[in-house]
Formats: C-alpha cells, sequence, structure tokens
C-alpha cells in the first residue's frame, strides 16, 4: 500500500509536570530553552529553534506526556493524512481556532494512536518566532525525537510502518525500532521500544557542539539532577548522547550527531542484536530510573 502523505517533522512534545514553575526554571535554566508564552490553558511554552514552539508544559497531577504534535508537509498532506486516519476507522479531533492560534498551527487535529494510546496531533506550518532562539547553556539546535514504550511491540512497529508511513532505520532487535518520519531525513524522530506497557520513554534535544555533552554532564551534577545513562555513543544513530532526569523524573536526553538518509535509495535498516553493545559503543550501562517516568494521558477533545 502506498501512502500519499508526507511529514515535514516531529513539531513539539507536550509534557504534563507536577510543579510547572519548578519544571520551567528546569527547562529553561539547566536545559537551555527558551521561555515562548502561554498557550489557552495556562500551560507554558518553550522552543530550541526558530518555531513558534517546541516544548509545551502543562500543569496536571501525574506526570508523563500529554501528546506528540507532528507538522505535515503542506495543507494538502494534512488533508490527506486525516482522510486516511478516518478510512482506518480513527476518529479525529478538530483544535479550535483560537488553541491553534495560541499554538501557531495551522488546520491541526488530534486522535488517539491506536497502539500507545498517545494523543497525536497533525497540522500544516508552523508559526516563526518574532525573534532568533539565542542558546544560552547549550547550542540545542532542534527538538530531535522521542521514543514511546509501547505494550505490542511488533503489533506498534507494523502500524506505524503500513499506516503512518515511519520508515525504519535500524531496529535493536526484538527491543527497539528508531524511526523516522517519511521524509524527513533524520535517523528517527520517533522510537518505539518493547517496553511492555505504553509509556513516555524519553524526549530527545539534538545539540550542535559535542562540548555541551560534557558540560551539561558537569552541569547537572553540579545541581543535583540524576545521571541516568552515559555519557556515550548509540551504535544505530552514531550519536553521542547523555540522558538525565527531569524534576518530575521523567528522562531527557541531549544528542550530538546524527545519520540523515536521502529520500531516494536509502540503506536498508540493520538489525543488532539485543544488548547494551547495541545501545552504547563505550559500555555505559542505564540506571534504573531510566524511563521509569511517563504515564500517557488519554485524549482530551476539549484540550
Amino acid at each position: 500500500m502506498t501512502l500519499d502523505f508526507r511529514y515535514r517533522r516531529l513539531g513539539y512534545v507536550a509534557l504534563n509536570v507536577t510543579d510547572l514553575d519548578r519544571s520551567t526554571g528546569f527547562y529553561e535554566t539547566l536545559l537551555g530553552l527558551q521561555k515562548a508564552g502561554e498557550a489557552s490553558h495556562g500551560e507554558h511554552l518553550f522552543r530550541c529553534s526558530p518555531r513558534h514552539h517546541d516544548i509545551i508544559l502543562h500543569q496536571a497531577a501525574e506526570p508523563g506526556l500529554r501528546r506528540i504534535g507532528w507538522e505535515m508537509e503542506s495543507a494538502e498532506h494534512a488533508l490527506r493524512m486525516r482522510q486516511h486516519l478516518t478510512s482506518l476507522g480513527i476518529e479525529t479531533h478538530d483544535v479550535s481556532a483560537g488553541e491553534a492560534a495560541r499554538l501557531g498551527i495551522h488546520d491541526a487535529f488530534r486522535i488517539t494512536e491506536p497502539n500507545t494510546g498517545a494523543t497525536f496531533e497533525y497540522f500544516h506550518s508552523f508559526d516563526e518566532a518574532e525573534d532568533a532562539f539565542a542558546p544560552t547553556v547549550a547550542k540545542i539546535e532542534r527538538l530531535g525525537h522521542v521514543v514511546l514504550g509501547v505494550q505490542d511491540y511488533p503489533q506498534a512497529e507494523k502500524f506505524f510502518m503500513e499506516k503512518l508511513n515511519f520508515r525504519a532505520s535500524d531496529r535493536i532487535d526484538g527491543g527497539v525500532t528508531f524511526m523516522r518520519c517519511f521524509p524527513n531525513p533524520l535517523h528517527h524522530s520517533l522510537g518505539l521500544s518493547n517496553a511492555g506497557t505504553n509509556r513516555l520513554h524519553h524526549v530527545n534535544f539534538m545539540v550542535t557542539d559535542v562540548d555541551d555533552i560534557g558540560k551539561a554532564l558537569w552541569r547537572m551534577k553540579k545541581n543535583d539532577v540524576p545521571i541516568v545513562f552515559g555519557p556515550g555513543r548509540h551504535p544505530p544513530s552514531d550519536s553521542m548522547f547523555l540522558y538525565f532526569l527531569d524534576p518530575d523524573g521523567m528522562t531527557v536526553e541531549y544528542s550530538f550527531g546524527m545519520e540523515e538518509f536521502p529520500e531516494v535509495a536509502p540503506r536498508e535498516p540493520r538489525r543488532l542484536p539485543p544488548g547494551l553493545q547495541s545501545v552504547d559503543y563505550w559500555g555505559a550501562v542505564p540506571a534504573p530510573q531510566m524511563a521509569s517516568v511517563g504515564a500517557i494521558e488519554p485524549l482530551n477533545a476539549d484540550h
């Protein structure tokens, strides 16, 4: 089956946090995001790019994933996505004009992704910010990817590839599938982890300077932020990494470098053996707290 809709990129990730002021301080001061105002329900917007926003923090009783926004290549491709999802029997929910305006997005609608239970939002075109992003503690280039733990890993992978037009870049056998939203060239904008349960695994930010990895290690240590994996270098994407925890215990990653794929005639996905040797060249071992916090909130059609 040939799918006729195309993505531009991972648009943004909305997170639930239990103390909005505390998390605002962390994401701005220690992570290095820039405040970008508030949206319709008091949530705080942040950015690390020229776009309107990249991350949203919502006050909630339980920390985790609120939704993932996907930017389509054009209005036509957003419409094609809506029609395709409807043909699959998936209900779509319009984002009101007022909320969309506050989010700087256009023709937006939301669904419940049936395998993960996560809320996915689709839209075309993102408003640009009024001023340039000014890096502070790290030279962040972009929101890189999000990884979700899934209960039914084979079914989830099949659905994303056959129904949502994701392409596998690499797999760690039986454990993780790294996927790009076609035709975006980045090695992965989404990862699916065979976790036995549906949950947020981690959110990634890509930096432009390898020194930002080392600087982050010591900045986090000096501020008593738990380091849960790394520094190291991933065999699948060849990126250097550092994972740490936000104030609610959700896992955040900095990474430097990533393979990019051509739209036409890309290499075949590799199947790496299970085990830590396929996760890190350098031999680091993840801490037990890694990816242990991150409930997926069901879709709320009102906001």
